[in-house]
């Protein structure tokens, strides 16, 4: 595994261009224009997709009469939730969230929500429609902002900060990411190279999706079911 330094050093071999001393410990503009670029390759990647590397477990323990709790309290890394993984822990049962603002007011004012465990992602805050009870666990699935680790420590981080940082993305797509990058910072054409990265990036994620859960019990069975099986279909 390369690290940061070591892989914009072999994009400038490729790119003909004068390559990188240190990217944290040099007033170059050429090796500030490097750290910029590998910056924001990593960022790009960030958002590009739901990368296998990015998917972690989350767990919230909620707490009598509070609504509203921080993500960063519980979950440091937290950069988007997934969607349709959100379940009440050991109960299988399903919280409903990521309501629409719309969703939100008509619940709250309109309807009875006594027996509706209910959320939404506001303002970086996991807030519930209704106190929940308390001491129950909530389990979800969600996108983490970490970007790379540190070599001697394998410690996760959210932004590279050192010269030896290893990138958590495939070394081949974080070459190219920055290389196309890098040519249009220096005004070269770099068309060719970026629809190589977007090809082989829609290429890997497409690869590391998995197949769709095919549930065996039959769908009119499902809400009072106490055990559910699925198979991974590969269609």
């Amino acid at each position: 595994m390369k690290s940061i330094l070591e892989i914009c050093k072999d994009v400038a071999s490729l790119a003909c261009v004068q390559a990188p001393q240190s990217l944290f410990e040099s007033n170059s503009q050429n090796d500030k224009i490097f750290l910029s670029v590998a910056k924001d390759a990593l960022n790009g990647l960030l958002r590009f997709g739901d990368w296998q590397e990015l998917i972690k477990d989350g767990e919230l323990k909620t707490i009598r009469g509070k609504t509203d709790y921080l993500l960063k309290s519980f979950c440091p890394d937290f950069f988007q939730l997934l969607n349709n993984t959100v379940y009440i822990k050991d109960v299988n049962e399903k919280v409903i969230g990521a309501i629409t603002p719309e969703q939100w007011q008509r619940e709250k004012f309109l309807c009875d929500t006594s027996n509706k465990i209910k959320f939404k992602i506001q303002n970086s805050m996991f807030r519930f429609l209704t106190p929940p009870p308390d001491g129950i666990k909530i389990v979800f699935q969600y996108r983490s902002a970490v970007v790379a680790f540190d070599k001697g420590l394998f410690v996760e981080k959210t932004e590279i900060t050192k010269d030896s940082d290893i990138p958590l993305f495939d070394e081949y797509l974080v070459k190219l990411a920055i290389r196309w990058r890098l040519q249009a910072r220096n005004g070269q054409a770099y068309q060719e190279e970026f629809n190589e990265y977007e090809k082989e990036c829609r290429k890997r994620l497409g690869a590391g999706i998995a197949g769709e859960n095919i549930f065996l019990g039959g769908r009119n069975n499902l809400a009072e079911s106490e055990e559910v099986f699925y198979v991974k279909s590969n269609a």
